[in-house]
């Protein structure tokens, strides 16, 4: 069973992802969800009309020991399974001036986008490298490539997941295995609903905010076989607000 893991895919970005894939590819599709079980078990039903196999593992991307204990004992009750792609989505904003940051604002952002891409990526990384291939794309942001004031700890993050992507892509390479960044701008979900829509387009060029659906068209290009030449990039999907 040939598998592809998405965190943060119970909803927004994430969600549109686990349905491309499902459409796209014949991946067993694992949904991975922190806390709302509802949106997760909606994924999945969406994912399993596409035609696609899909199961969900709650695990907090952030937590080493609980990241390594859920995918353990999932790897263990699926021995034959084969993860050979990762898209590490899971991120959180708090936004705030940076003078005014909390301690917890900080790592929290910090610990969910960074260290979610170090404690999924790492478990999963020793068998790529066996099997000798592997997609690797991690959700990074506009934010994470040219910085945005009020989100200097997601730009941060996001930042230091773009120079490990470009790392990681060059020690695993020659395995057939690729990373890469996909960088969203504005796109319509959740995160953004509360985002002045109308005043914000007028820093994108092509006027509009992006879809979930487009940023998932991207991502499943990078996880097919196509991409296979493309690797340590970061792919800016923003619309010209960025280029």
């Amino acid at each position: 069973m040939k598998c592809a893991l998405v965190t943060g895919g119970s909803r927004g970005i994430g969600s549109a992802i686990c349905k491309k894939l499902a459409v796209d590819t014949d991946y067993h599709i694992l949904i991975n969800y922190q806390s709302n079980n509802e949106a997760a078990e909606q994924t999945r039903s969406e994912v399993m009309a596409l035609g696609a196999t899909a199961e969900i593992i709650q695990f907090d991307v952030a937590d080493f020991e609980e990241v390594k204990s859920a995918l353990t004992i999932w790897q263990e009750a699926n021995p034959e399974a084969v993860v050979e792609a990762i898209v590490n989505n899971a991120g959180i904003t708090r936004d705030g001036l940076f003078m005014w940051m909390t301690p917890e604002d900080w790592s929290n952002v910090v610990n969910t986008s960074l260290n979610g891409f170090f404690n999924v990526t790492n478990f999963f990384i020793q068998k790529m490298l066996r099997n000798k291939y592997g997609r690797i794309v991690n959700m990074v942001s506009v934010s994470g490539v040219k910085g945005t004031a009020g989100q200097t700890n997601y730009s941060a993050a996001k930042g230091a997941v773009v120079a490990a992507t470009k790392a990681l892509a060059q020690e695993v390479a020659k395995r057939n295995i690729t990373v890469n960044a996909v960088a969203p701008g504005f796109i319509r979900t959740d995160m953004t609903s509360q985002l002045d829509e109308k005043e914000l387009i007028k820093m994108v060029p092509v006027n509009r905010f992006g879809e979930a659906e487009e940023v998932a068209d991207l991502v499943s290009f990078l996880v097919s076989k196509k991409s296979s030449y493309i690797t340590g990039e970061v792919i800016n999907i923003n619309g010209g607000i960025y280029s």
